[in-house]
């Protein structure tokens, strides 16, 4: 018997003693897939903003601003996208909230949805807007217009259509 309370014994030490350690999460070292694609000569950067759709955007500015601490940008009205834009520094990159400006607005239609609004694209610099457009479009990922337009940051922008990018509104931009 005291051979038997002695194997318990062992095994459930020996059980406590296993502990499940995760894999320690790896990146891939390798190029960006569009390096080394013959034809392909423009490169994904950095994640430039995440854009927010706000029904109030003063009341969004000021949480921000004064509940968070946050530096914000004055609005700014883009008529040719149809929004008002705040953009909120961050340090490693930035928010931008989304006002609708006019009816046709994008970010009206989408408020319409989401009544209290909620994320609406996220934005990623590419170092060639025009090479990425073509290598996307020859890789069947269909874009929002058919040529860049100036954004709110005053460089050509292009939106890819969000059934082609896992359901999310990709904004390229150009670095």
């Amino acid at each position: 018997m005291a051979a038997s309370l002695l194997k318990v014994a062992v095994s459930g030490i020996a059980k406590c003693s296993r502990h499940v350690v995760p894999a320690p999460r790896t990146y891939s070292t390798s190029n960006p897939l569009c390096q080394g694609v013959p034809g392909s000569v423009w490169k994904l950067g950095r994640l430039n903003h995440v854009a927010i759709a706000v029904p109030d955007l003063e009341k969004a500015t000021s949480l921000y601003r004064d509940v968070l601490g946050a530096q914000v940008s004055a609005t700014v009205p883009l008529p040719e996208h149809g929004v008002y834009t705040v953009f909120v520094e961050l340090g490693n990159t930035k928010l931008e909230l989304l006002h609708p400006l006019g009816e046709k607005s994008p970010i009206a239609g989408f408020l319409q949805k989401n009544k209290s609004g909620g994320m609406h694209h996220i934005c990623i610099e590419v170092d060639d807007i025009n090479a990425a457009i073509v290598d996307l479009k020859a890789k069947k990922i269909r874009t929002l217009s058919e040529e860049p337009r100036i954004g709110a940051h005053g460089k050509p922008v292009m939106f890819l259509h969000p059934k082609d990018c896992d359901g999310v509104l990709v904004e390229l931009e150009q670095a």
